[in-house]
């Protein structure tokens, strides 16, 4: 598996298995050889002929080979994930190095948590768009765990991180905003008519909490008590599914202010009292070697920084 991934003898060599990876990944995604073969314009044979090529040489099964259908082994739903990963990094770099022109132009791969505070990213992004219309952004939406794995993988350039993530092999700059946290609930919920939430208030309640283990972390400072007392049904990693159950009244969720719209809605949000907050960074890898629209991006995001600081 590393060699077929990372030591390569030659250019052709490494262009090949790029190209059997992007075929491999188009039969996991059509579940069949056929409609794979003709969606990446070449003959069936030859489409199953590199495929089984590719699982001598891992020496593993990766498909199940049905009458109609294909279905991924273990093995192959392995491979599936790291040759996601594998091709989009080398797309990311071959337009990093496409972008070397005389004006600037290129990609610049964004990671980040929920929160309101991502206004700070758009505007940057507006700003340097103003300046550089060639430059375009892809914008990944994760928890902290998730944003840290593809950025240490070189998959995005900077992370937007919410709460006080461990940030020490990265650079990074702290923004001047907070999230607020604090209980979603339909309007008909008791403790809407609340103008906040208190820790016992949420004893007894079915609730949705983050999956991210910094809230957890975090709550349980805030609860004054352990958050196994608390009746927590489900997990959620981003907030917009977790509101539709919170709209069917099948419980509550913990979450930050302003990421759901509750305006002409049957829910409504309350902060928690005592206030708890969450600090914004954006960071980056240490060291890292920007493409020039990933280093105009940043450049950009500290002169937005900047002005900001003077105007307030």
């Amino acid at each position: 598996m590393e060699r077929l991934l990372y030591n390569s003898a030659t250019e052709r060599r490494a262009t090949m298995e790029l190209r059997v990876l992007r075929y491999f990944l188009a039969v996991a995604r059509e579940e069949n050889i056929t409609a794979a073969a003709e969606t990446l314009h070449v003959t069936q044979p030859t489409l199953s002929k590199q495929l089984m090529d590719l699982e001598a040489e891992l020496g593993k099964t990766l498909l199940i080979r049905g009458n109609r259908k294909i279905k991924l082994t273990e093995d192959g739903m392995f491979l599936r994930k790291r040759a996601q990963e594998i091709i989009e990094l080398a797309d990311k770099t071959e337009a990093s190095f496409k972008s070397e022109d005389e004006f600037i132009s290129g990609e610049v791969y964004i990671g980040g948590g929920e929160t309101d505070a991502f206004r700070y990213i758009a505007k940057t992004l507006l700003r340097m768009r103003e300046n550089h219309p060639q430059i375009h952004f892809h914008i990944y939406s994760g928890n902290g765990e998730d944003v840290t794995e593809r950025l240490d993988k070189g998959l995005i350039d900077f992370g937007l991180f919410v709460g006080s993530t461990e940030l020490k092999k990265y650079d990074f700059l702290t923004l001047p905003a907070s999230d607020t946290w604090g209980l979603l609930m339909r309007r008909d919920n008791p403790l809407a008519k609340r103008s906040s939430i208190s820790p016992q208030d949420l004893l007894n309640i079915p609730l949705l909490c983050s999956r991210q283990s910094l809230l957890q972390n975090e709550l349980a400072g805030w609860l004054g008590y352990t958050p196994e007392k608390l009746q927590i049904i489900g997990t959620y990693n981003l907030i917009y599914n977790a509101s539709i159950i919170v709209e069917e009244g099948i419980c509550s969720a913990i979450t930050i202010d302003g990421l759901i719209n509750t305006d002409e809605s049957c829910l409504c949000f309350r902060p928690f009292k005592p206030g708890m907050s969450a600090p914004l960074s954006i960071a980056w890898k240490k060291y890292q070697v920007f493409s020039k629209a990933a280093g105009t991006f940043l450049e950009t995001l500290q002169q937005e920084l900047r002005r900001q600081s003077h105007e307030t």
